[in-house]
């Protein structure tokens, strides 16, 4: 059986019809001519092969079939205002799904605040949000996989267009009793004497520190590997190591463990983190919106 088209301006005439009680009525409620309105009604009644209503010389009664349509149309033309709002409501921004790729970094350290500041303003948009790897990231968003990826590093020749997002500043964590807390002038070079805690594989500080060891012609000796920050600190609070984290989040988990911090008086410690999109122009108004939003509340 093929599936009736109904149009949704023949269901409107039909409810003024009802409404009205004569197609003269309607006629001048809806300023279309009569004899179009009682048309619509015929080749309705013949799509639906029943008949919604008796003309009489008073006007016209609708049959029950013609009452059980009047309810259900004034339901679906309800429905259709309801898409037509909503879409509306995504082709503005105010509605949305955007899919944010973000590393640990970003995600324990800014996001969570300015996820909330966002969807304050935006609360008809779902963020689906995963941490990631800054090469996977990139990878993500340049496949179109993630609209939107915030991570540090170096995203030149990566096919995506980059936004200044945040700064870091990265430090040693180590325990208390450490040998390097006994030495004020202690640089980069003298902790890798040390056993290292690294985060998994990957990560975009593990690559930061690989690489100043090897500009110093070192190694970094990593004891045990782990997947976030508090697995870290967890580690090095038992002694198992020292470890690299940016400060902000070191000062919360010294509060926690009876580890101290030190700070990286090298260049590469302060680090750039960065929006990435495959084109802003190519996003959709919710991502795109997000994206301002997260633009604007980078401090200068």
């Amino acid at each position: 059986m093929k599936p009736m088209h109904l149009d949704p301006v023949s269901l409107k005439l039909f409810i003024s019809v009802i409404e009205e009680s004569t197609i003269a009525g309607a006629s001048e409620r809806e300023h279309i001519a009569a004899a179009a309105v009682s048309k619509r009604i015929s080749e309705l009644e013949a799509t639906l092969n029943t008949t919604l209503i008796v003309r009489t010389n008073k006007g016209i009664q609708p049959t029950t079939a013609g009452v059980a349509l009047s309810a259900m149309a004034r339901r679906a033309l309800r429905e259709l205002e309801d898409v037509a709002v909503q879409m509306q409501d995504y082709s503005s921004g105010m509605r949305g799904v955007i899919r944010v790729f973000a590393n640990i970094s970003v995600l324990t350290q800014f996001l969570p605040q300015d996820i909330k500041s966002f969807l304050g303003e935006y609360p008809e948009v779902q963020l689906h949000l995963e941490e990631k790897t800054t090469p996977v990231i990139l990878k993500s968003v340049y496949e179109n996989s993630a609209d939107v990826g915030i991570c540090s590093g170096n995203i030149v020749d990566s096919g995506v267009q980059s936004f200044p997002y945040r700064q870091d500043t990265l430090a040693l964590i180590v325990p208390s009793d450490h040998p390097l807390t006994k030495m004020p002038d202690a640089r980069f070079a003298d902790a890798l004497d040390y056993d290292f805690i690294g985060l998994h594989t990957g990560s975009a500080i593990n690559r930061i520190v690989s690489s100043a060891a090897d500009n110093l012609k070192r190694n970094v000796r990593v004891k045990v590997q782990v997947t976030g920050f508090d697995t870290l600190c967890f580690m090095v609070n038992a002694g198992l190591g020292i470890g690299v984290l940016p400060v902000d989040i070191a000062k919360r988990y010294s509060q926690m463990f009876d580890v101290r911090i030190l700070d990286i008086d090298e260049p590469w410690a302060c680090r750039q983190l960065q929006i990435c999109v495959r084109s802003l122009d190519g996003l959709s108004m919710a991502a795109r919106s997000f994206v301002n939003h997260l633009r604007d509340s980078s401090p200068g």
